[in-house]
């Protein structure tokens, strides 16, 4: 096991009544408070009533910033930053899931920043230029990212079809709200979605080369059952507070660091691959997932790397056969039988995706080089797990 240091601040209010605890915590921090969410759900639920009142009690003023987009776009960063600027912003509170959450991450750090985040974060890596950002909230209302407890974001860029990630300590939500209930209106379309990027954040920790990692690999199988036990309750029963309870807490600590912690490697292939779908066809992210992650399976299974797929088979399937590849093999059908018993697609056709672009976004997903550590992906194998896919 690798050396670590252990550091996941962020602070889990979890349960029934939570939200109306944000306005005593947001306090902490100012009495300016800048509330980013989507296309307003949120006001459908009540959420965002129970959030204002709660904000007002403790004499917060209040901004807002609606409309983030699914696959969120670096110009409502640029928007939400200049705003905190005018405003003399303290806080940034994200209500929604991890797109809205990602926003505000990157809002948090565009409102400090002396130059362009995107060109020089996003794009250029250059993470140690980033100093200082706005303390984030989250209240949370799609399990699936992860984001409301760890550093990372995701952004797009429409105007040049990118959609690049970053990680970073500074941007770790502060707190965090976690009520369950607030993901009934989430409908069966983004629930499966979601199931699959919890899913999809599990496989890419824990399809490794390395050997070691026996209690975090044996961590991760079982929260790979828990949403293979909730997800289909919760995709037919809505309103099932036990299963979204668990999905809910699932998708938080299978990206928080916690599984990964004393790891050698991580893949991070599959995801790579999407956001070039979610950058040219704006799919929902999960959606591409879901596509992707049994090709990509399918590809990279070799003599090598076959225990880990039989590990996945037995601990998490209870699969057996007469050879390891024919288990590995079992496994790889099960994890796309279970997908499409969510009605997630099992080709990009469905989504829309033809041959037209998809060199252009094989050389994208390997600008920065290749892909996974499981097996090294370079252009022309993104390309043929692309066709593949067709």
């Amino acid at each position: 096991m690798k050396n670590f240091n252990y550091n996941i601040p962020t602070k889990v209010l979890f349960g029934r009544g939570k939200v109306n605890e944000v306005g005593k915590e947001a306090k902490r921090y100012g009495d300016k408070v800048l509330l980013v969410y989507g296309k307003g759900s949120v006001k459908k639920s009540g959420l965002f009533d129970v959030v204002v009142e709660s904000l007002k009690k403790s004499g917060i003023h209040i901004y807002e910033l609606p409309n983030i987009d699914p696959n969120p776009r670096i110009d409502s960063v640029y928007a939400g930053a200049e705003l905190c600027r005018k405003m003399g912003i303290n806080l940034i509170i994200a209500m929604g899931g991890g797109s809205v959450i990602d926003c505000s991450k990157a809002i948090a750090a565009q409102a400090n920043y002396y130059g362009d985040v995107w060109q020089d974060l996003y794009v250029e890596q250059k993470l140690n230029t980033l100093t200082s950002a706005l303390p984030v909230a989250s209240i949370l209302t799609l399990a699936a990212t992860g984001s409301e407890m760890n550093g990372n974001s995701v952004i797009s860029n429409m105007h040049t079809n990118q959609k690049l990630a970053i990680g970073h300590d500074l941007l770790r939500p502060v707190f965090s709200i976690l009520d369950p209930e607030y993901t009934f209106t989430v409908n069966q379309y983004h629930t499966a979605a979601g199931v699959v990027d919890i899913l999809s954040h599990l496989f890419e920790q824990y399809f490794t080369p390395d050997q070691e990692g026996y209690l975090q690999n044996r961590l991760m199988e079982a929260m790979m059952k828990t949403v293979i036990e909730y997800g289909p309750i919760a995709y037919n029963e809505l309103d099932d507070y036990e299963a979204r309870a668990n999905l809910m807490w699932t998708s938080s600590l299978a990206l928080n660091g916690m599984v990964t912690y004393g790891k050698v490697s991580t893949d991070w292939a599959t995801h790579g691959m999407e956001h070039e779908l979610s950058a040219f066809y704006d799919i929902t992210h999960g959606v591409g997932l879901g596509i992707l992650t049994p090709y990509w399976m399918k590809y990279v299974l070799s003599e090598e790397n076959v225990h880990r797929f039989v590990e996945y088979g037995k601990n998490v399937w209870n699969l057996d056969g007469e050879n390891n590849m024919e288990i590995a093999n079992k496994a790889i059908n099960k994890t796309r039988e279970f997908f499409s018993s969510l009605g997630i697609p099992s080709t990009l056709k469905e989504v829309g995706i033809d041959e037209s672009k998809l060199e252009k976004m094989a050389e994208q997903a390997t600008m920065f080089g290749a892909l996974g550590s499981m097996k090294k992906l370079y252009k022309e194998d993104v390309l043929a797990i692309y066709k593949m896919a067709l």
